[in-house]
């Protein structure tokens, strides 16, 4: 599966470079934005499976500001920086990004240190859990467990193995805590975790036996997600 790449760099130069050699070796650009405030707009709209992140940003909050925001949605980042005084490596150590790429940086170096950090991501023990807050009371949720979501007006149901939650928000809010690359939209009104898809027909995919409508649009993202894992 190609990794969509989120770009946050305030040299354009810089980042049109980027965003070639990213291109070349078969990633997918989702965007580029060269402010926090871009950034956290740019995430509200499209899913990330990965950000590169310079820390000198145009605006009042730097890279390390949106790197508190990532780890907050647990959106894996690395960091472009040629920055090594003191006071940023201090300030790093509050954050937890997958790693460096150092300025400049040569096309084989951009991809050794994203498919390193990958790896490394994919490897870690388990998921940090998806918590969430049900009439009053505060629920860990392990992804895993997680079959499929569906929007309801300005709610959401979260369908898991033993239970359904109704959640107080849009089902595109929800998106935001589920970074993961098991969870696909399959309609407008539907996400699957693609790990819980036992069959996909022509116009719905099958988790057991429950049948879930499917747009036209997504079928052979569907089809080639199944076929990676």
């Amino acid at each position: 599966m190609s990794l969509k790449i989120l770009i946050v760099e305030d040299e354009p130069l810089i980042a049109v470079t980027i965003e070639t050699a990213l291109e070349k070796q078969g990633y997918q650009v989702i965007g580029d934005a060269d402010s926090f405030e871009s950034a956290v707009e740019l995430l509200g709209q499209k899913q990330a499976d990965l950000v590169l992140l310079d820390i000198q940003l145009e605006g009042d909050q730097d890279g390390i500001e949106l790197a508190r925001e990532l780890d907050k949605r647990t959106i894996p980042y690395l960091f472009l920086t040629s920055q090594t005084d003191p006071n940023t490596i201090d300030r790093i150590k509050e954050v937890r990004p997958l790693g460096f790429i150092a300025k400049p940086f040569t096309e084989a170096g951009l991809r050794s240190n994203i498919e390193l950090a990958w790896h490394k991501l994919k490897t870690q023990v388990t998921p940090p859990p998806l918590i969430i807050r049900v009439n009053g009371r505060t629920h860990k949720i392990e992804k895993s467990d997680i079959k499929y979501l569906k929007a309801y007006d300005n709610y959401c149901y979260l369908v898991t193995k033993a239970q359904t939650y109704l959640l107080p928000h849009t089902l595109k809010k929800q998106m935001q805590g589920l970074t993961d690359d098991r969870f696909v939209r399959i309609h407008r009104s539907y996400v699957v975790n693609i790990d819980q898809v036992t069959a996909v027909n022509k116009d719905s995919v099958m988790l057991g036996d429950e049948d879930l409508p499917m747009s036209a649009k997504n079928r052979s993202e569907v089809e080639s997600l199944i076929s990676a894992r």
